[in-house]
């Protein structure tokens, strides 16, 4: 049984009305010089001199209603100022502190989205969480708390499968009722009209049974408005700060360059298409291992020029010892060949002395045959000795007729008489042969005819200026070395035909290898004399 609370108090001694200031004479006075002197003070302007002026107090409005023309909200005597504070009150935030007296903020974020609901709008939130070992919510939980908090999750597994089972299925099992409830009532109106006279009353509340078979009596398909997506992260904002000129050159955005399409045909400056790669904002990082190879590389230079000069030297020191070792050698040699040329030498010496007294035996044997020939001779013909002698006192040149042919020659050609070629008789008989062919049978140009204008003035030239050359030119040998060969006869011309070669003398005494011996003895101390020479100014060189 319940207890009201005016049960309880004792009756009041006087009753109060709405009405009770305007029957006191005393209140009625006032309340109506009060009403009479704000609504006389203030009063809204007339029409002309309502330019900017809003109502903004319950006095601005007299004892009328609104002012259309301006617009603003306006609640003349306080109609409809309720249900607008209402709607106010609904969008305005209760300033919140958190412990430590600072306002949080964190409110806004949280419009629009349920209590439960994990909202990071800290710093601290950002930042990792230190989590100590001790901590217990940190430590693993029991074995009794596992059992249990698996045992709950497979119940609420089950049940949702269940639901969804059952509601795919198209007749349902009857749901088990919940049991029956006893209510104790007590009504507010307490008296013997009311409640057939009853103070209280007992009501036993049953589930009703639902047919398995009843069709569904609302829409299950029916599209809800999805919910508000999760807030935006909180952007954490640096205090306000003046603009500087550096940064509004960083806050400058290029315009767009391609580098391979100018369809305009712009001309545009080498600066504007450096910054569009970006160049400038790029912060160049050099890799310390370029500091190390560098210097490895000149480590590595520097042993490599030491082990170079070592080994240039232990070259130097093995090219010295080379030398020394050839000038030794070379010594060596010199000596032996002194030695053997001085044997050689001896040996030349007895060979020369026999070989001059051959030579005079020769002579003497030669000249002993000439004699006995010119004595033969005498006796014989003496007029073929005396024409000998001349020839052999006479100058060849005088044996040669200059501008005829060799008289020696043509008593080996076959001679004919020149007064048969003058004849043309028998040509025109046809004796001559088809076959022939006389083209090629003679030579172009006779031999002395060639010999007669080959490199030969011609006559009319003029004699004063060629008097005397003329005769020099014709008189010089042609065609003749400076310096004839060592085993030829100068003068000793080559007769017209094939070359004809001589056949080698027998040497039956020996005297051509004897003769080849002393040359080669003379060029062998020739080149010892020589290296000798280059030995003395090498030393002299070396000092």
């Amino acid at each position: 049984m319940s207890i009201k609370l005016a049960d309880i108090l004792p009756p009041p001694s006087t009753t109060s009305d709405g009405w009770f200031s305007i029957r006191d004479p005393w209140f009625q006075k006032r309340d109506v010089l009060k009403c009479d002197n704000a609504r006389a003070a203030k009063k809204p302007p007339p029409y002309s001199e309502r330019n900017c002026w809003i109502p903004r107090e319950e006095e601005d409005f007299g004892d009328g209603g609104a002012f259309p023309e301006i617009l603003v909200a306006q609640f003349p005597l306080g109609m409809g100022l309720d249900l607008y504070k209402k709607s106010r009150s609904d969008k305005t935030i209760a300033l919140q502190c958190d412990a430590e007296g600072k306002l949080r903020h964190d409110a806004i974020a949280r419009i629009g989205h349920s209590k439960d609901k994990i909202i990071y709008t800290r710093l601290v939130d950002m930042k990792p969480k230190v989590l100590d070992e001790e901590d217990e919510s940190f430590q693993k939980p029991n074995e009794e708390t596992i059992i249990q908090q698996t045992e709950a999750t497979r119940l609420a597994l089950e049940k949702i499968t269940s639901m969804k089972v059952a509601s795919a299925l198209p007749v349902r099992h009857a749901q088990k009722q919940d049991p029956v409830q006893y209510i104790r009532y007590t009504p507010s109106q307490q008296g013997d009209g009311y409640n057939s006279g009853a103070k209280q009353r007992i009501i036993r509340m049953v589930e009703v049974q639902q047919d398995p078979m009843e069709p569904p009596k609302f829409k299950i398909n029916r599209k809800i408005p999805r919910a508000p997506p999760s807030p935006p992260p909180p952007v954490m904002h640096s205090p306000p700060r003046k603009t500087t000129v550096e940064l509004q050159v960083d806050w400058k955005i290029p315009p767009c360059i391609s580098n391979w399409k100018n369809p305009k045909g712009f001309t545009i400056a080498l600066d504007k298409r450096l910054v569009v790669d970006g160049r400038g904002l790029q912060q160049v990082h050099i890799n310390e291992n370029f500091a190390k190879l560098a210097e490895s590389l000149y480590f590595a230079e520097h042993i490599v020029r030491e082990a170079v000069k070592t080994r240039a030297q232990m070259e130097r020191h093995v090219a010295q010892y080379k030398k020394a070792k050839q000038e030794e050698k070379m010594k060596d040699m010199a000596a032996k060949a002194r030695q053997q040329l001085a044997v050689l030498k001896e040996i030349h010496e007895d060979n020369s002395v026999s070989q001059k007294a051959r030579e005079r035996d020769q002579i003497r044997r030669d000249r002993l045959d000439e004699y006995r020939r010119k004595r033969n001779i005498a006796r014989n013909n003496p007029d073929k000795l005396d024409g000998f002698k001349k020839d052999r006192e006479r100058d060849i040149s005088e044996k040669i007729v200059l501008g005829l042919p060799d008289a020696r020659t043509r008593h080996h050609e076959t001679q004919f008489d020149q007064r048969l070629f003058d004849q043309s008789n028998g040509l025109d008989s046809g004796g001559i042969n088809d076959e022939t062919y006389s083209a090629y049978d003679k030579p172009w140009r006779a031999q002395d005819n060639i010999s007669q204008h080959i490199y030969r003035p011609s006559k009319n030239l003029d004699k004063d200026l060629y008097d005397d050359d003329l005769g020099r030119i014709i008189s010089t040998y042609r065609f003749v070395p400076d310096k004839g060969f060592s085993d030829t006869e100068p003068g000793v011309t080559r007769n017209v035909g094939p070359i004809e070669f001589e056949k080698e003398e027998e040497d039956i005494f020996g005297i051509g290898q004897l003769l080849q011996s002393a040359k080669e003895s003379k060029r062998l101390r020739k080149r010892t004399t020589d290296g000798d020479n280059e030995g003395s100014s090498s030393s002299k060189k070396r000092r």
